[in-house]
């Protein structure tokens, strides 16, 4: 099996616009991401998992691999996950599609997708997540900007907040971990 780093290289070369990260994410802001999925209820998805530095710290949580449900638009990328994580489910499918898999009451979403910037998909992603999260759910999500993704009147529009978990250096580039709740009524 190929490294992380040369399918992910391979896979961005090939087609830049599907792989929006400049290198796969560091073990360091893989464990800020999943602080906590080993406390949560439920089945936990991971969007946009790409080669897997998240899942292998979720499961490194001790969350069993049956609790685990990746979104992933990548074939390859897929293909790389269930051999990795033998009792993960895989599907290829996007991120939008999250209300459509057949699971509610998820504990958690671990979102490698970039919503930044792009409300619409801040809506389609984000949005259809707390669809399906759990009264308790929280929606995880890196970005590279020194603010949450979302903006404050988004956010309040969609009936949740944001809460910034960590800054982390040790990533390239460097990452911010954000998440968000349903606003408390």
């Amino acid at each position: 099996m190929a490294s992380d780093f040369t399918v992910f290289l391979s896979e961005m070369m090939r087609n830049p616009r599907e792989v929006s990260a400049i290198a796969p994410s560091s073990a360091a802001v893989a464990r800020r991401m999943t602080e906590g999925v080993e406390e949560v209820t439920g089945p936990i998805v991971e969007i946009g998992p790409g080669t897997g530095s998240f899942t292998r710290a979720i499961l490194n949580r001790g969350v069993a691999p049956d609790r685990l449900i990746l979104m992933e638009l990548n074939p390859r990328f897929c293909e790389e996950l269930r051999q990795k994580f033998p009792g993960v489910t895989v599907l290829n499918r996007p991120a939008q599609e999250i209300e459509q898999i057949g699971v509610t009451n998820l504990g958690c979403v671990i979102s490698g997708v970039p919503v930044l910037a792009r409300p619409q998909i801040q809506r389609e992603v984000v949005g259809r997540a707390f669809n399906v999260l759990s009264a308790e759910g929280v929606f995880v999500q890196i970005t590279y900007s020194p603010n949450a993704p979302i903006p404050a009147e988004v956010q309040a529009q969609m009936g949740i907040t944001a809460r910034k978990r960590a800054t982390v250096w040790a990533n390239l580039p460097p990452a911010r971990v954000f998440e968000f709740r349903r606003r408390a009524q």
